[in-house]
């Protein structure tokens, strides 16, 4: 990442995600799934070109801020959700555990 690059993360409701771009070029994405106060986040995903640059992080992070601002809980399904929320401390007061009810939920 250098300084010159525009980097903008939006919620995009009609993909069920939340998108990172780098100078307007989609980088990745994180999807999630609204289920009562709970928004779901199954799978993230970003493209090799973008790797080792700390996108990731900022990814998660302001999807995350973005569910506490809409006063929703976060169920860290994605491997990468739930390792960024196990080194956060200052997300944990939203953060519910993944249950296997939540897992039926998905598959259906």
């Amino acid at each position: 990442m250098t300084a010159a690059e525009q980097i903008e993360v939006k919620r995009n409701d009609a993909a069920g995600r939340y998108d990172i771009l780098v100078d307007g070029e989609q980088a990745g994405f994180t999807m999630f799934i609204d289920r009562g106060t709970q928004r779901i986040f199954p799978h993230t995903e970003l493209d090799d070109r973008f790797s080792g640059r700390g996108l990731s992080s900022i990814l998660v992070r302001e999807a995350l801020a973005d569910t506490r601002a809409a006063g929703r809980r976060v169920v860290p399904v994605c491997p990468l959700v739930a390792r960024y929320v196990s080194k956060h401390d200052d997300v944990a007061d939203i953060v519910d555990p993944v249950t296997p009810e939540i897992l039926q939920f998905l598959r259906s």
